[in-house]
């Protein structure tokens, strides 16, 4: 019977984790939507969610405190609660990147677009792509799949250095254009720490499956193809 209850509220915490992962990453989807469209009402409706998001952090927290004390799992067990605790504070400031980047939208749709946004949007697709895929590795104890995602971080601080490169150059040949600049720099920014959210959930994937906290650390090929 207890064994029944503790699969249904490992069952319930992993509902409710998809959730907040979902949520985040339509966040992220719909701020981006609202920048190309120049949709400040789709911006609005972005920062209404945030407070969804904040709900499902303190839930899913209360949660995994109330499963470490009924059932006090041990090993893999005990660290999987303990990575979702730490994966919620994650996926929570990836609504708030998501919040930012829709008050530069909304910004930026009050004055004449600076440039057709092309690297922008590629960088939120891949960063989405980042945290589906880092909650996919957490619910399948997949390191290969984490591991994916980590190397997919590079790539974010690339398009990142291009996007500064080409903004300053706007600077530079017109100074009035300075604080759309700013704003399409913050946008860039907030992108690069959402993948940098995934990248850190994708580490607590490996922590969870070998025990190893691979935080600050370069791994071998052995250890990237366990």
């Amino acid at each position: 019977m207890a064994a029944i209850r503790q699969e249904k509220e490992y069952i319930q915490l992993k509902g409710m984790l998809a959730e907040m992962a979902t949520t985040a990453t339509k966040m992220v989807s719909d701020s981006i939507k609202s920048l190309v469209n120049r949709d400040p009402e789709l911006a609005l409706k972005v920062i209404e969610e945030d407070e969804r998001l904040d709900r499902l952090d303190v839930d899913i927290d209360e949660h995994c405190v109330k499963m470490l004390a009924l059932f006090e799992p041990k090993a893999i067990d005990l660290r999987y609660v303990i990575t979702a605790t730490r994966i919620i504070t994650d996926i929570e400031r990836v609504g708030d990147h998501s919040v930012s980047i829709c008050r530069d939208s909304i910004r930026l749709s009050e004055q004449p677009q600076l440039k057709p946004y092309i690297d922008i949007p590629k960088m939120a697709e891949i960063a989405t792509g980042m945290i589906h895929d880092s909650l996919e590795a957490f619910f399948n104890s997949d390191t290969k799949l984490a591991f994916d995602v980590i190397k997919r971080d590079d790539l974010i601080d690339q398009l990142n250095d291009q996007v500064t490169r080409e903004l300053l150059t706007y600077t530079m040949e017109d100074v009035t254009k300075l604080h759309a600049v700013l704003s399409v720099l913050n946008i860039s920014r907030r992108l690069e720490r959402i993948a940098d959210h995934a990248t850190n959930i994708a580490e607590m994937v490996y922590y969870m499956v070998e025990g190893k906290i691979i935080r600050h650390t370069v791994l071998t090929v052995e250890e990237e193809e366990a």
